[in-house]
């Protein structure tokens, strides 16, 4: 059925009214006090003997003639806007929505920006541009996630076999984009929205131009001005200076923070326009209010509340044979490395701890010997990686290893929305310092007894799901994954932001 527009059915309702009020005032007319007296002339005159019921029949007619009127002006209007809108591509608001009511959404909703594809699609679609090493077609497929990881059969149980991907670290971009396509507190009217999102993907936009010298800062800056013109536009961003808006960047806060042309990656936090922005990071600045850290992708991502149940139960009864574990590779050309000072810690250990070196690119395509290390020991080594923070940490995680930290900013001033308010119930704190001292490892966590260790291990257990990204777009019912542990930290931010005197 055609839905006539607003302002034509009003002006036609206008046109209706006074004509049959016009029509009713003749009809309310005093009939003439006289009847004839002339049968004859009473037959010459039968014509105007219903001249008293005209005015109503025209009245009928005329409400008819409109309603066709109406119909007509409305299939016109409709014409018209298909026509100015036939040659556009669809909007991405197009793509399934899953709408709740206000109650449950107590945080408020989203409003998704349609980004001209250039900013997100095309670059997927051109994902063998992405690296200049190769392509990334196959890293990131499959919505993001990468392909299903079938060497796991035998490690994780037969009907988790397929949960478990080859996710790339960098992959969150595409992630919470599908995710937020579908996402409940979702909504396609802007001006009800609480908060809006933008989909720019801007790790894989910058990733191609960040390793070769024959690429300029201009180069690796253009996507994100590009976008941030694009949303300066749009009337939502001006109501609020941007201060409801938010975007997944799905690399490091330090690849976006160039300030001088000659250095490391973009310089897009600092364009102007960026700042009131928050953004989501796989690793932040712990200085900076618009950082948020949310946790990197991992391979584990389930489909239903039963798979996270089933993966708990499997971790939480598994028997671990060693006391700790650490993969990873050495930094070679640094002086005084102390991944190599863990690796030799771990070599001396006499049993206590299982390697896995991930020297070139052993690790780099996903291996199972990272994910049995981790579920056969009770504590896993984390130290930073090429920055604070690195993927192993949810790997470890997720398998029901115990981190253990040697820099705070490691874990503890990133990720505060995903992980216990009490470092000590989940992991393990030794200073780096101590370590670079002569402080053994072994001998400090051999000193926990096994009450103590099964404690911290069920902590660890227990946040497994606000440190993965389920599957389905819809996520998981019932229960919040890192997905809306994030989503909704943002709307509660963002509500905050609205009392008085809290912006700068």
């Amino acid at each position: 059925m055609i839905e006539t527009p607003p302002f034509i059915s009003a002006l036609l309702r206008r046109k209706a009214f006074k004509f049959i009020n016009l029509m009713i005032s003749l009809s309310d007319a005093p009939a003439s006090p006289h009847k004839p007296q002339n049968p004859e002339l009473d037959r010459k005159n039968s014509f105007l003997s219903i001249k008293h019921y005209l005015p109503r029949t025209w009245i009928i007619f005329t409400v008819f003639f409109l309603q066709i009127l109406l119909l007509l002006a409305a299939r016109n209007f409709h014409i018209s806007t298909a026509l100015t809108t036939r040659h556009q591509s669809p909007p991405i608001s197009a793509v399934s929505a899953v709408h709740a009511g206000n109650n449950d959404c107590p945080s408020g909703k989203v409003y998704v920006y349609d980004l001209p594809p250039y900013f997100n699609t095309e670059l997927l679609e051109n994902c063998h541009e992405l690296n200049p090493w190769g392509s990334r077609c196959d890293t990131y497929s499959n919505d993001g996630f990468g392909r299903t990881a079938t060497q796991l059969s035998g490690v994780v149980p037969e009907s988790l076999a397929g949960a478990w991907f080859w996710t790339d670290q960098f992959a969150s971009e595409i992630i919470y984009h599908n995710r937020m396509l579908n996402y409940r507190c979702r909504t396609l009217d802007a001006e009800s929205a609480t908060a809006y999102y933008i989909p720019f993907y801007a790790g894989l936009a910058v990733g191609k131009y960040l390793w070769t010298d024959s690429y300029t800062a201009e180069d690796r800056d253009r996507h994100c001005r590009m976008m941030l013109n694009w949303v300066h536009d749009q009337p939502y961003w001006k109501k609020s200076d941007g201060w409801d808006h938010f975007l997944t960047m799905g690399r490091i806060t330090w690849d976006f923070r160039r300030s001088k042309t000659q250095d490391w990656g973009s310089g897009c936090i600092y364009l102007p326009g960026m700042r009131n922005i928050t953004r989501l990071l796989i690793e932040r600045n712990s200085w900076d209010y618009f950082d948020v850290g949310v946790p990197y992708p991992t391979g584990f991502h389930p489909t239903s509340p039963s798979d996270v149940a089933t993966w708990q139960n499997f971790i939480r009864t598994r028997t671990r044979t060693t006391l700790f574990c650490f993969a990873g590779a050495t930094r070679g050309v640094i002086k005084n490395d102390f991944r190599q000072l863990l690796l030799n810690q771990c070599y001396n250990s006499l049993g206590s701890c299982r390697v896995v070196n991930c020297g070139g690119s052993k690790c780099s395509n996903g291996t199972s010997l990272i994910l049995e290390s981790f579920l056969g020991s009770d504590f896993c080594l984390q130290p930073r990686g090429d920055s604070f923070t690195r993927r192993s940490i949810f790997d470890c995680m997720i398998a029901g290893s115990i981190p253990v930290f040697f820099w705070n900013r490691t874990a503890y001033s990133q990720y505060e929305w995903f992980l216990p308010g009490e470092p000590e119930s989940y992991s393990v704190f030794i200073d780096k310092t101590e370590v670079l001292n002569g402080k053994s490892i072994k001998d400090v966590l051999e000193k926990f007894g096994k009450d103590e260790v099964r404690k911290m291990r069920e902590k660890v257990i227990e946040y497994i799901p606000r440190i993965v990204y389920a599957k389905p777009h819809e996520g998981l019912e019932g229960m919040k994954d890192a997905f809306d542990v994030a989503v909704e930290g943002v709307l509660n931010r963002i509500k905050d932001q609205e009392q008085a005197g809290f912006k700068w």
